[in-house]
């Protein structure tokens, strides 16, 4: 069978394009050509290895953004709408294996993926020196997972004057973080949710090289859930160090009767001379704080 030169021309340029849709083979010199041709279809796009300057935006169906090989997809310091590199607002999202690194826009909240709608599935992949990791808020019963992925150098407090952090994410429905590393802040909190179920769990907190931080985990809003198995290490350079884990800070939109705090470890770093609350709760509910191993000057729990 003798196919025409065009189609020969075509396939070749396909394979060594840098965005493949799966499901119809089909390659693109840019990412969001490549969604564009799904036509709001579900599809998982296929990332060849590289350092791509540009941005994407979602706006509908269940896209997969995945590596071909994890950790050699990079996206770095190009935001669509100001926002982010990933601007997802479709039905459904995952990424897989990708890099986000020096993502910064002119109201400090420049981050690698920016959820404004559907569930969100996060793993394999990092988040670098940028203003934020992760942010998004929606009040529809979406559910948000970030599994076994890295966030450093995240975080402003001076830039603008509302503060970014690490991940902040916002949803009427649940967020569950595990096996994931936090350290090296530049400011904000390293996770803050507004959600009313949570599980954080399996995690590392390493403030040791972290700069003008506040919270490990804040749940502004108060939640549900369990927060177990992390590992916290408090560092030095605080811009506030009342607490590790504070609950209900800003209101009591949720219920937190029952959160389980419990197996995880805490420690103060060297030079840490001020004594922290490792849960410090303003929610008003009873919590269901167990065991949980903490260094010397970290006071097990604080009502506020």
């Amino acid at each position: 069978m003798h196919l025409p030169l065009i189609a020969l021309c075509l396939t070749g340029a396909d394979r060594a394009a840098p965005f493949t849709v799966v499901e119809t083979g089909q390659g693109f010199a840019h990412l969001d050509d490549a969604l564009m041709s799904v036509r709001g279809q579900d599809a998982t796009v296929l990332i060849a290895p590289g350092t791509y300057r540009e941005c994407a935006i979602q706006q509908a169906g269940r896209i997969t953004f995945k590596a071909a090989q994890p950790g050699s997809v990079v996206f770095d310091g190009t935001a669509c709408e100001g926002k982010a590199a990933f601007v997802l607002r479709g039905q459904g999202s995952t990424v897989d294996g990708i890099v986000f690194r020096n993502m910064r826009v002119e109201d400090g909240n420049g981050a690698g993926i920016r959820i404004e709608l559907g569930d969100l599935t996060v793993r394999n992949s990092m988040f670098l020196d940028s203003q934020e990791g992760i942010l998004g808020a929606t009040d529809q019963r979406t559910r948000i997972a970030i599994d076994r992925s890295t966030f450093a150098g995240l975080g402003q407090c001076d830039e603008t004057p509302d503060c970014a952090h690490s991940v902040y994410v916002g949803t009427g429905g649940g967020v569950t973080i595990t096996n994931s590393r936090f350290e090296r802040g530049r400011g904000g909190h390293y996770v803050k949710i507004r959600a009313p179920r949570v599980d954080i769990a399996d995690n590392s907190f390493d403030d040791t090289a972290g700069r003008k931080t506040n919270y490990m985990i804040d749940l502004p809003e108060g939640a549900t859930g369990r927060i177990a198995g992390n590992m916290f290490v408090q560092g030095t350079h605080k811009e506030n160090w009342s607490g590790l884990i504070v609950v209900a800070a800003e209101a009591r939109k949720y219920r937190s009767a029952g959160l389980v705090v419990e197996g995880n470890t805490a420690t103060l770093a060297p030079g840490q001379e001020k004594g922290p609350a490792f849960v410090a709760n303003a929610s008003g509910d009873r919590l269901a704080v167990g065991a949980n191993r903490l260094g010397p000057g970290i006071k097990a729990y604080e009502a506020r």
